[in-house]
């Protein structure tokens, strides 16, 4: 059984990151893949149509698949996984192509709680040193097993494509974008994969990867690129 349950999210941790502010961040969707009788993978997602959560490819594997923007609570609202739509051309090598819509049975309903964010133009490119914001259920660091109770946020400064070219062969900048001040350590980390980049109200990452060591920088898949991809499989064209 697929499903989303969608409501305010104030739980889960990111490194160096502060609690978000409960029904702040109202697109936020908790991705868990059942991969065994007793295990799963958690990742982030987020609602970007009242019927379709956006997250990263590399989230998936065979299993199952609910969804859920906080803990059960009177606010949250269960919808079936209709399919689940990875980018055709994903390398789970190199993260090329690290996105993947899911397509939900019915619509969410809008309300304080739960709402999609809009996504980046197409062809949009941000500016250097642009300010954004990620949030997500990840571990606050290299030694935790499992995810804190409490959503986290954290502001990040786009950082110079040479930094992630020096630290990741796979890096490209034209469907990839490369966040984080090394000096800091903040950053997105595991089980915050899939979950936005937001920069000025809008949708423009998706956290995709990073150093094992949780220091920045940090790669995002870059929303602007595949704006036509989602559109058809939208079904906006």
């Amino acid at each position: 059984m697929q499903s989303l349950s969608c409501q305010v999210s104030s739980e889960g941790e990111i490194i160096g990151g502060r609690e978000a502010r409960p029904y702040s961040r109202p697109y936020m969707a908790f991705v868990e893949t059942k991969t065994g009788p007793e295990s799963t993978t958690e990742c982030g997602g987020f609602l970007v149509q009242e019927d379709f959560v956006l997250t990263a490819a590399h989230c998936t594997k065979k299993g199952e698949v609910p969804l859920r923007c906080h803990q059960k609570e009177r606010t949250q609202q269960v919808i079936q996984v209709r399919c689940k739509i990875p980018h055709e051309d994903f390398d789970r090598t190199t993260l090329e192509n690290d996105i993947m819509l899911l397509q939900l049975e019915r619509r969410a309903v809008r309300n304080n709680a739960v709402k999609p964010i809009p996504l980046s133009p197409a062809s949009f490119l941000l500016k250097p040193e642009a300010m954004c914001s990620v949030a997500g259920w990840g571990r606050t660091g290299v030694h935790m097993v499992r995810p804190a109770t409490r959503l986290q946020e954290v502001t990040l400064k786009m950082a110079d494509d040479k930094q992630c070219e020096l630290f990741f062969n796979s890096f490209n900048r034209t469907s990839m974008i490369c966040m984080g001040n090394i000096k800091r350590k903040q950053s997105s980390f595991k089980g915050d994969s899939g979950g936005p980049l937001v920069c000025n109200g809008l949708a423009q990452g998706i956290v995709s990867y990073g150093k094992n060591s949780g220091l920045p920088p940090a790669v995002y898949t870059r929303i602007s690129t595949f704006i036509p991809w989602l559109r058809k499989k939208m079904g906006r064209e």
